[in-house]
């Protein structure tokens, strides 16, 4: 008797620490984020030539700063939203000799916004929303007459330069 109430004690404290592991339907599960968060915006801002320095103020700083590929940066960003299929993100820039920008890869492209690339440009297909390198951007147009940008622009272009003094040097005498 006391045997059997032991076991069936214990089996029901083991079966307890079980459920606890378990998932109930209804309870809330936290988002879990980590890495850096790259968004389109911040991709549209990087020109290549940029120096480290510049990606580094629009980027942030790299997760992955390898030391056997100095050259490149890697932002990664990955989210499981409230216990769901995680979902990752990768971007790598690449440097020259120089520390300038010079490509970059990834689940990000120059341009395209994720809409875009999952919709396609015309709404028809995904495999439409490639960018065509032989486009180019349009020339900007000038600006129309007494609009605001044309009054800026009149007032930029008319600024006077004012030359910076240069101090003298003081005088030291030997003591």
């Amino acid at each position: 008797m006391q045997n059997t109430k032991l076991l069936l004690t214990s089996l029901t404290l083991v079966g307890l620490f079980a459920l606890a592991g378990c998932s109930f339907p209804g309870v809330y599960k936290i988002d879990i984020q980590q890495g850096n968060v790259v968004t389109q915006d911040m991709i549209d801002q990087l020109r290549p030539g940029m120096t480290r320095r510049q990606v580094r103020f629009i980027m942030g700083n790299p997760l992955i700063s390898d030391t056997f590929h100095a050259d490149r940066w890697d932002y990664l960003y990955s989210i499981q939203p409230g216990g769901t299929q995680r979902l990752q993100e990768r971007v790598s820039i690449v440097f020259d000799s120089n520390d300038q920008l010079v490509g970059l890869a990834g689940d990000f492209m120059p341009g395209v916004s994720r809409d875009e690339a999952i919709l396609g440009q015309d709404g028809s297909s995904p495999a439409v929303a490639t960018p065509k390198p032989s486009e180019q951007p349009k020339a900007e147009e000038p600006p129309k007459p007494g609009s605001l940008l044309e009054k800026i622009q009149h007032e930029v272009d008319n600024v006077e330069t004012v030359p910076v003094p240069t101090p003298t040097p003081l005088e030291t005498s030997p003591q």
